[in-house]
């Protein structure tokens, strides 16, 4: 079974820095793009950054400067180093993949991490 295991969300003050992981297993981690998406209370769903199997990464404006995705094949594990933090920055941090099933295109979530910026 495909299983994504979010974790290293906290409280953090303004201004800091954290760094949140997430371990896959269940699926040739090293074939897909991972994706960080964060869920602030009250708003939409924030793709915040994404890793192709190329190593290429991408931004959200909002956090572009600030967050570093990164990928460790070896621990099938995908991290989001996050500096500089706002209290904008609040939200559950989840990692998710799709993949292209006869069925059609599916997506696999894992169940977050909180991530609290505040003083």
């Amino acid at each position: 079974d495909v299983q994504l295991q979010a974790s290293g969300g906290g409280l953090v003050q303004p201004g800091r820095s954290l760094r949140v992981s997430c371990a896959a297993s269940g699926f040739t981690f090293s074939l897909y793009q991972m994706n960080w998406v964060r869920q602030a209370p009250g708003k939409e769903r924030e793709m915040v950054a994404s890793i192709t199997s190329t190593d290429y990464s991408t931004y959200a404006d909002s956090v572009k400067g600030r967050f570093t995705v990164s990928r460790d094949i070896a621990k099938n594990t995908i991290f989001l180093q996050m500096n500089s933090l706002k209290p904008d920055d609040t939200a559950v941090y989840l990692c998710n993949f799709r993949r292209a099933d006869v069925s059609g295109p599916q997506d696999f979530w894992g169940q977050g991490t909180l991530v609290t910026v505040s003083s």
